[in-house]
Formats: C-alpha cells, structure tokens, sequence
C-alpha cells in the first residue's frame, strides 16, 4: 500500500521542520567552546557547558515523550522550537558562565520536545512504508549536521558569534511557524493517563535492538568527531581537510538512507542494520592504515553510506513495535540514546585515544557497534525462535 498524498505532504513539512529543530544544535558546536571561553570560563567550565546540553536533554527526551502521548504532537513540537528559538537568541546575550549555564538548560529542555514529536508524526503518516518515510525524517537529520557544522564556522569567521544565534533563531521560528499547517489530531486521539512503562518499552526485542544499534551508532560518530580531526592534524592537515572528510560521510549519509528505507519496507529492517554495522565495523578500522586524501575520501563515503543504511530501519523499528498511544515515548527514548550516545563517546573515546594513541583509539571506536551487532543478532534470533 502506497502512502497517501496527504501524509507524503505532511512528512515533507515535518522533515522541513526537523532540519530547522536539529540544525541549532549543529550550528552550536563549532563556535560554543569559543564563545564560552570569551565570556569567562575556564577549561574545566567550557567542557560543562559544552556538555550541559546533553545532560539535560538525554532525560527531556523521555519525560516529554510522555507529554506527546498525553497532548498530541503539534503543541509540544511548536512549544519546543519557540523555545529553542529563545535559547539561541539568549546565546548572543550571555555575557557571563552562569548566563550560558542557564540558557544551556533551558536549551536542552525545550529540545526534548522537538525530537519525540517529529518522530511521532513521521511515523504515524508514513503508514506501511515507515522505512522510506524515515529516509526523509533521517535526511533532514544528517542534512542538519552538515549545514550546521559548514555554515556556522563561514558565518562565525565573517560576521561574528551573534549572527550564527540570530540565524538559528529565525529559523527556528520559521519551522515553529509551519506547525500551524499540520493537520488537526483528532479530538478522539486516546489520552494516555498512566502510560506505557518505560519498563515494558524495554522488554520488547525489537525496540531493544533499535535502541541498542542508536546508542551504538551516535557512541561511534562521537568518538569520530573526536579522534578524525586529531588524527589529520598529526599528517599536517588542516581543519578545512576535516570538513571535508565530514561533509563526504554526511552526504553519503543522506544519499542511501533513501533506497535503503524503501527496501527496508520490502526485506524487512533487520538486514539493513546488521549490513550497515559490518561495513562501519571494516570502514572505521582502515582509517588509521591511510595517510592521504583520496582512500580516507572513499571509507568516509562508506562510513556515511552504512549509517545511511542502519538509521531508517531502526527509526522505523520504533514504529513497527510501538502504538500511537505510546509512540511518543518511544521516540523519546530513541532521541535520548541519540543524545547519550554522542555525549558518552566523545569523552570515552578521546581519554582512550589520549591514553593508547589517535590510530588505537579509531580503531577501538566501532568496538560499541561490535556489541550492538551481537545484541541485535542475539535478540533477532529469540524474536525467530
């Protein structure tokens, strides 16, 4: 069954608005431990207000999952975006730690309501074919890293910090504004007073395995971010070389997701992810036995190419094993690992790395998605049996 034109519409204007949600976070982090340490702040408290954000939106994920069951998902996405739209104007007016303290909570809040709400709508308007929906919803995610990172470094070199803050707040505003033309919930939507467990959420297999695999695969692009630059400065490359490398990965990122979600629908999710894992798996091990452009060009275009095949299929996991009642949390808890993973494999990977050398660390990087692909083959083998 084809979906229809109506919901095609909707996932569009979803996808438009996720790019605007997640495209403040990327524009941020270029410019944020800069614009941290002129206010004021010591090393130790850059890195907390760097890492700020992540503390408090890993558990607003869950909690306003659970708010988009309650109340629908326009009101809190709308409510989100106004609110992340503040927090980046408020970047421009902190002139002091504390200020950047502050508003880096009140960040990380108000984007835990974008990420369960726009899951939710995808899935619920992607009908039968939530894999090749979920290519547009994991497109405007990855188009969102590679704008942000990209733009924000241009802008920030040639109109200053203030100019990156205003631009994302008007953006934001822009995707805040486009909510008003989603379509109406329905008055009878089921109201969820006590709610699904998160406990019971965990017990399903198949929801275990797309959280497990997001963990894995947010874990292993932290510790790249990390290490990858590093690792270039010490051949004598330059920053503009890392951008370039990234920018290979997002797009290849972007490109697969698109067949890849439309075959998921077909074959089933569970293929594409554990393919996807093997091939980050063999990328991420031959980037240390490279030192020049071109072969680091193609394992980047691969790397990207395997998380274009592993994102779709385990968003639409979420949907495939969760009802509407209860989808809101389950997206939270999705966007939460997202955020955790991230958060957690930066720090781990670069103490590894620090400790045991740049190639050691890239190479011990995908170890997490190693684990991931043992869980995920262990709890589809107890879904057959």
């Amino acid at each position: 069954m084809d979906v229809p034109e109506q919901d095609k519409s909707v996932i569009r204007l979803v996808s438009v608005v996720t790019f605007a949600g997640f495209l403040d976070t990327h524009l941020l982090i270029p410019i944020l431990a800069l614009h941290a340490a002129e206010s004021g702040a010591g090393i130790w408290m850059v890195g907390f207000i760097v890492g700020l954000y992540s503390l408090v939106n890993t558990p607003a994920n869950i909690m306003f999952g659970r708010l988009v069951d309650r109340v629908g998902r326009r009101m809190p996405l709308a409510l989100g975006l106004i609110g992340d739209a503040a927090s980046m104007a408020l970047y421009a007016f902190s002139r002091m730690p504390l200020h950047l303290v502050l508003v880096r909570i009140l960040h990380g809040l108000s984007g835990g309501m974008v990420g369960p709400s726009t899951m939710s709508l995808v899935t619920e308007h992607g009908k039968e074919r939530k894999g090749k929906a979920m290519s547009f919803y994991g497109s405007a995610i990855a188009a969102a890293t590679l704008v942000g990172y990209g733009l924000s470094g241009v802008m920030a070199s040639r109109f200053g910090f203030n100019s990156v803050f205003f631009l994302g707040a008007a953006l934001l505003l822009g995707g805040a504004s486009l909510t008003l033309f989603l379509p109406a919930e329905a008055a009878a939507r089921e109201r969820v007073t006590a709610g699904t467990s998160i406990r019971e959420l965990l017990k399903r297999k198949g929801l275990l395995i797309s959280y497990c695999s997001v963990f894995a695969q947010y874990f292993t692009f932290g510790g790249v971010v990390t290490l990858l630059p590093l690792y270039l400065q010490s051949l004598g490359m330059e920053a503009f070389h890392t951008g370039m490398l990234l920018a290979t990965f997002a797009a290849a990122f972007i490109l697969l997701q698109f067949p890849v979600g439309a075959i998921s629908d077909r074959m089933g999710r569970l293929t594409p992810v554990l393919a996807g894992m093997i091939v980050s798996i063999i990328a991420l091990t031959f980037i240390p036995a490279f030192s020049t452009l071109p072969p680091l060009f193609i394992i980047m275009a691969v790397f990207g190419a395997a998380y274009g095949a592993i994102f779709p299929s385990i968003a639409a996991m979420v949907a495939d094993h969760s009802s509407e009642a209860e989808r809101g949390t389950a997206s939270g808890i999705f966007h939460a690992l997202l955020t955790a993973g991230v958060a957690a494999g930066a720090p781990v990977m670069g103490w590894i790395g620090g400790a045991f050398t740049i190639p050691v660390g890239l190479v011990l990087t995908p170890g997490i998605m190693v684990i991931a692909l043992a869980a995920a083959l262990a709890l589809s083998y107890r879904i057959r049996s």
